[in-house]
């Protein structure tokens, strides 16, 4: 699939005389990437004053600059009837509410099934964009709320405002031990040097900034509100297990399993069967990338993660009053 995009032409300003042509072409077209006005330039598809130029070439001003570029496939996965739980939509973004199990992208092992192969049902133009419009990911045992570009200027948008840190990410996540405080955790975080499925804290990884504060308090557990600042691979995961307050149910990052003492049998029972992280992106925030206005969106926490916090409180009831009557 290609579709092309209209020609469009602008004037190269006097104020721009003497600088290259690629920078000058990203500040008149901000609404496409520099690597893609990059690829433009190279392919033949931005002329000057009828010309094919090179993006060191610098402007004098006042010069025609013509965009007359096709938009190749870019994402290529078969379309698949799965359902999708859409917060938000519009021509420009849909605003999804992602279940835990749900693959985001296909890959070894997960060819089709994904949420990719879903998006591209619902609107078969995804496949123009990289990697169908997703411009962040969630793991796929991680549950809520994702944004995904419909159009490339959006993506453009979405992509640097990411890149800037300035949409708010806000997660639920419950983990193993009684915190008494919130914190932020800035670590380094790149793949683990033995591991190639996890990720690890390095001093020479990329930058990573985690802030938690506490939501509620329990027993040997502590529901966190968590914000990212960064959105490195695994980061809420890897930071909590380095805080040694892993996530429960992490298959990857959760250490050994313990009990609480004197607990009930289901409260055991759910805690051995919560297979997967309890972990939830639960609100996102974001300015929209034509309208420039404020999008909040919001995830209602899924059923297991209902029940595990309502055995939670369960157990915390139960102990309160067995040390009441103790006394």
């Amino acid at each position: 699939m290609t579709e092309s995009v209209s020609p469009r032409h602008v004037i190269v300003p006097q104020s721009a005389a003497g600088r290259r042509l690629d920078a000058v072409l990203a500040e008149l077209f901000p609404e496409y990437s520099r690597s893609r006005l990059s690829a433009w330039i190279k392919s033949g598809d931005v002329t000057v004053d009828g010309a094919a130029p090179r993006g060191r070439d610098p402007v004098r001003g006042g010069e025609e600059i013509t965009l007359s570029a096709v938009q190749e496939t870019q994402t290529h996965a078969v379309a698949e009837d799965i359902p999708l739980d859409i917060l938000y939509e519009d021509e420009h973004v849909f605003v999804l509410d992602k279940p835990a199990g749900l693959v985001v992208h296909p890959g070894a092992g997960n060819p089709t099934g994904t949420l990719v192969n879903a998006l591209l049902n619902r609107d078969a133009s995804l496949e123009l964009l990289p990697r169908a419009g997703i411009v962040h990911r969630l793991d796929k045992d991680t549950s809520g709320v994702m944004v995904v570009a419909r159009t490339l200027p959006a993506h453009t948008s979405l992509v640097a405002q990411l890149s800037a840190r300035n949409v708010h990410r806000q997660y639920l996540a419950i983990v193993a031990g009684a915190l008494v405080s919130g914190g932020s955790a800035r670590t380094g975080i790149d793949r683990h040097p033995r591991d190639r499925l996890r990720m690890a804290v390095r001093e020479d990884g990329k930058d990573a900034v985690t802030h938690y504060r506490l939501r509620e308090r329990f027993r040997n557990h502590t529901a966190l509100e968590c914000r990212l600042e960064t959105g490195r691979t695994h980061q809420i995961r890897v930071h909590m297990n380095h805080l040694k307050h892993p996530i429960v149910g992490d298959p990857l990052y959760g250490g050994s399993f313990k009990l609480p003492k004197a607990a009930s049998d289901d409260f055991i029972a759910a805690l051995r069967g919560f297979k997967r992280q309890a972990l939830h992106a639960e609100v996102l925030e974001f300015t929209h990338p034509v309208t420039a206005d404020p999008i909040r969106c919001s995830a209602p926490l899924p059923a297991d993660m209902q029940h595990l916090l309502r055995l939670l409180r369960e157990d915390a009831a139960a102990h309160a009053e067995a040390e009441r009557q103790r006394r």
